[in-house]
């Protein structure tokens, strides 16, 4: 049985659901924020945590859209293409979850979340890789749309990591700076939270009370760090977003096998 908020509570989740979105905003990872703070700050249970997490980080993600409108005129006809496997491989996401027990869910996790801070890391190696080979850095829009597919269903299973498989990809498909990729992951991203969002909701898995201080805290997160992001250098962001990522794998290692 899941305990009533306090109004201590409702503040933690508030500043949890601003930082979550904020980092998401600026490449992705934050609901390794916000998840923990449900599951081992207020024990609520994993499934049911992760379900209220992308309900409550959906609006963040469209915040954080509507604040990088300015970066996303090169890189905005990518959406034409992908928005469509994004929302299916976010429905099939939402799906597994449905279907997988808890502690199952919990185990592969880390896992999810390694798989992601390493494509972010090794991303520059493999465009210098490609170029070296006399192959064009970028992927045509086909190898997009196929690599969109398995982030969506990542992304409707577990949303923790699926702004930095995003990233990752679309360094492979698309021409632009961090903050030009930035942009589009942050709609698609948006398009994914939205559509397990629906799911979760009409099968019950959501703590509304939950949600509802992590909406208010994602919508001033996801919106004032995609602004105040544009002016970071884009390479050492890159780098600190891989450094986050190992970090937070190693801590759900932690946390699952002790």
């Amino acid at each position: 049985m899941v305990q009533a908020l306090t109004p201590t509570d409702y503040l933690v989740m508030f500043g949890a659901g601003a930082i979550a979105s904020g980092v998401n905003s600026v490449a992705g990872g934050g609901s390794l924020v916000s998840y923990p703070t449900l599951t081992l700050g207020l024990h609520v249970p994993d499934r049911i945590a992760n379900a209220t997490n992308a309900v409550g980080l959906f609006p963040g993600s469209f915040a954080g859209g509507v604040g990088f409108l300015n970066q996303i005129e090169r890189t905005k006809h990518h959406l034409k293409t992908l928005w469509l496997p994004t929302v299916l491989g976010s429905f099939v996401g939402a799906w597994l979850l449905l279907v997988t027990d808890n502690n199952t869910f919990k185990a592969i996790v880390p896992f999810l979340i390694l798989l992601a801070s390493v494509l972010l890391a090794v991303q520059p190696k493999i465009k210098k890789a490609l170029s070296a080979k006399g192959h064009h850095a970028v992927l045509p829009k086909w190898a997009g749309v196929l690599l969109q597919i398995p982030v969506a269903i990542y992304g409707g299973f577990f949303g923790a990591g699926m702004g930095i498989m995003m990233l990752a990809t679309f360094s492979l498909t698309m021409e632009g700076d961090i903050h030009e990729l930035n942009a589009v992951k942050n709609w698609l991203g948006s398009l994914i939270n939205l559509a397990c969002s629906l799911v979760f909701i009409a099968k019950g898995l959501v703590l509304v009370p939950h949600a509802y201080p992590l909406v208010l805290g994602s919508l001033v997160g996801g919106y004032v760090a995609s602004r105040v992001s544009q002016k970071v250098n884009a390479d050492k962001l890159r780098t600190g977003i891989a450094i986050y990522g190992f970090g937070m794998t190693a801590y759900y290692l932690w946390r699952t096998f002790g």
